[in-house]
């Protein structure tokens, strides 16, 4: 075998690399030709042609426009809402954790030993009307008497944000723990305040770790449905809900594929736009 190798040097990254193009080609290029396939379908209950049929796509996005600004908007609120609950914390155990730091790091991840849907579930009692959350809010004045949280927006994204927040938080982590300390006293030396030091130091030094972790954060966000079915009503769809339903409920398959490539490239020009903001420099580094 090694002498295959050494006479083929040429070929070795192929080789290497083949298990994983197979991969990606079984499971991920052949179901998306077939879906793209069925997206140009017309018909009915499961009698489907195929017929370039591109007005299921006109269709799919002048019909269910608001379910798809929807799932953008809660997406990218539960992203910022990421950012700014994660930061600070995996900041401390980064620089302050110290021998606890892995324990920390546990504390973050045990919500993922639970089943995705068990987590979910979980947020219904704790935004129960007669929950301790919404009681201890009605007693401050914060809500009202009859307010309720649950089957709300803010439900939904709270869900969104709880369920994603490890994404968020482990890239965060590696970029912030990677940190050079001697940088940030030469800063502290060069007479900047903590403030300064923290934005011209930390923050751009840990800009990788916050890019990667707005992408795990954003993309999965933006196709979940399992938060707005049961945290939130009709009112709080989302398109992934919708793509649930004509896929599994109303067997309506070209409308499902149409509305899934409408959610992907609507998140691949959000993503195309992050890009142009943050630089490509830093999605690749």
């Amino acid at each position: 075998m090694g002498a295959f190798f050494h006479r083929h040097r040429g070929l070795t990254p192929y080789l290497l690399l083949a298990p994983g193009i197979a991969w990606l080609t079984v499971f991920f290029v052949i179901p998306l030709v077939f879906l793209g396939y069925q997206s140009l379908q017309s018909g009915s209950l499961g009698n489907y042609s195929f017929t370039w049929e591109f007005s299921n796509y006109t269709e799919a996005f002048t019909d269910y426009r608001p379910q798809l600004f929807r799932s953008v908007m809660y997406a990218g609120i539960a992203t910022v809402a990421s950012l700014l609950l994660a930061y600070p914390l995996v900041y401390w155990i980064a620089f302050r954790g110290g021998r606890w730091k892995n324990l920390f790091l546990l504390f973050i991840i045990a919500p993922f030993f639970v089943t995705y849907l068990i987590r979910t579930l979980a947020w219904l009692n704790i935004l129960a009307d007669e929950g301790p959350v919404v009681g201890v809010l009605r007693s401050v004045g914060i809500l009202a008497d009859d307010g309720r949280l649950l089957a709300t927006s803010f439900a939904v994204v709270a869900g969104i944000v709880y369920n994603f927040f490890p994404f968020m938080a482990l890239p965060l982590y590696v970029s912030l723990e990677q940190i050079d300390p001697r940088l940030i006293e030469a800063g502290k030396d060069l007479y900047a305040s903590p403030v300064q030091s923290f934005l011209r130091v930390t923050l751009p030094l840990s800009a990788p770790g916050i890019v990667a972790g707005t992408l795990l954060t954003f993309i999965p966000a933006a196709g979940d449905f399992i938060n707005a079915q049961l945290l939130g009503t009709p009112q709080q769809s989302m398109l992934g809900n919708v793509i649930q339903s004509k896929f599994l409920e109303l067997i309506d398959y070209p409308t499902a594929a149409a509305l899934s490539f409408v959610l992907m490239a609507t998140i691949l020009v959000a993503l195309l736009v992050y890009a142009k903001v943050v630089g490509t420099e830093r999605l690749t580094g």
